[in-house]
């Protein structure tokens, strides 16, 4: 057989081949995209109180999401003007919307409210945290605190430290908790028990330096985790001329929790008065 006819033979095999791998061949189906949603009998509750916040929301609830495997994520939306609860809710969240801004950490009480899991983890909208850096909280509570907070105490080098870092710091050492520095309920992520929050109620959730000093006068087990730098990640507040109006309201309910503490504990909060002889000063 010449070249020529060599040549000729090949390419007629190629084109039986081809036809036939044309007719035996069948169109791939692409695998249907199963619909995000809520384990139905969650062991983890994500709770993520929001304010406008469609630029970061879908982000911050992917990472919440994938924590557990059985988790639900709760979105409370609150006074927003954008598409934070529509993106909420096609991420697979349970969205609890208000036309009206609730308050400073009014949503955490509603969030906790509507929580079906055995561990309630506290985040914000606007803070994109990785789901490995949210996990430890989830894990300290499922060995056994009642309270699992962020090892972030806040700046405490400059000059002038803030008057809330203060706050925390002063709380934590009337109620004999040096060990926990500035550290809070005030700061997420945090994450409390099942019985924590049938124990205080979800209603102080709102007010987060009360239950923390209900937490530690009660006896819950409470013990700080891992450190999420979230100085860095918040937003900066809008002021009203040189003043922060959340500012007040945090100083004001660490207030309202010495208030507490003095309540139960006696006026010097059950700290020695040492040798003092009191009763010969006129």
């Amino acid at each position: 057989m010449s070249m020529k006819q060599k040549r000729t033979s090949a390419r007629r095999t190629v084109r039986r081949a081809s036809r036939t791998t044309r007719r035996t061949a069948h169109p791939v189906r692409p695998a249907a995209i199963e619909p995000v949603a809520n384990h139905p009998d969650p062991y983890v509750s994500v709770i993520i109180p929001a304010m406008n916040e469609a630029q970061t929301i879908a982000k911050v609830i992917a990472s919440a999401r994938a924590v557990h495997p059985r988790c639900e994520v709760i979105v409370i939306v609150n006074g927003s003007a954008d598409r934070t609860a529509e993106l909420a809710q096609s991420a697979g969240a349970y969205v609890i919307t208000y036309e009206q801004p609730l308050g400073h950490d009014v949503g955490r009480s509603r969030g906790a409210e509507a929580a079906k899991g055995e561990i309630l983890l506290f985040t914000d909208g606007d803070m994109v945290i990785p789901a490995v850096r949210l996990r430890p909280f989830v894990e300290a509570v499922g060995h056994g605190a009642d309270i699992a907070l962020n090892h972030y105490s806040g700046p405490v080098r400059s000059t002038v430290p803030h008057p809330v870092v203060l706050s925390k710091y002063a709380l934590n050492l009337l109620l004999s908790r040096p060990d926990l520095r500035g550290c809070s309920m005030t700061a997420v992520p945090h994450a409390i028990s099942r019985r924590a929050l049938e124990q205080l109620g979800s209603a102080v959730l709102s007010r987060p330096p009360l239950a923390h000093a209900r937490a530690v006068l009660e006896g819950l087990q409470v013990q700080t985790v891992d450190e999420v730098p979230v100085g860095k990640l918040n937003a900066v507040r809008r002021k009203v001329g040189r003043e922060d109006p959340l500012q007040h309201v945090i100083v004001q309910d660490h207030l309202a929790a010495v208030q507490l503490l003095l309540e139960r504990r006696g006026s010097r909060a059950g700290l020695s008065d040492g040798i003092r002889r009191r009763e010969l000063v006129r």
